[in-house]
């Protein structure tokens, strides 16, 4: 089962797979980055190369576009999170 976080002030940009956060009571590491879905069609043809391009699926985080289609992550310590908690970067996974 999986759950959307929906961010504001995190750079894109600075995310990289294997990186934990704290979130609230829990902490999550993000493990892929998400491959846009057929739930973007209704956006016109052009989202998905928009959001995911060639160099995001080789995983190369120098793409303008890297992190728009968004990451999966695992949770590693579960817990509760609300509204206006906190998105603290603990480390990064080696």
């Amino acid at each position: 089962m999986g759950e959307n976080i929906t961010t504001r002030g995190l750079d894109r940009r600075q995310m990289r797979l294997g990186q934990r956060y704290r979130i609230g009571q829990i902490v999550v590491e993000l493990t892929k980055v998400r491959v846009p879905c057929s739930a973007l069609n209704v956006y016109g043809p052009s989202i998905k190369s928009d959001v995911y391009d060639a160099r995001v699926k080789a995983g190369d985080p120098d793409t303008p576009v890297w992190g728009l289609s968004g990451f999966y992550a695992s949770v590693s310590e579960v817990g509760v999170i609300r509204e206006q908690d906190i998105i603290t970067l603990l480390d990064h996974a080696v």
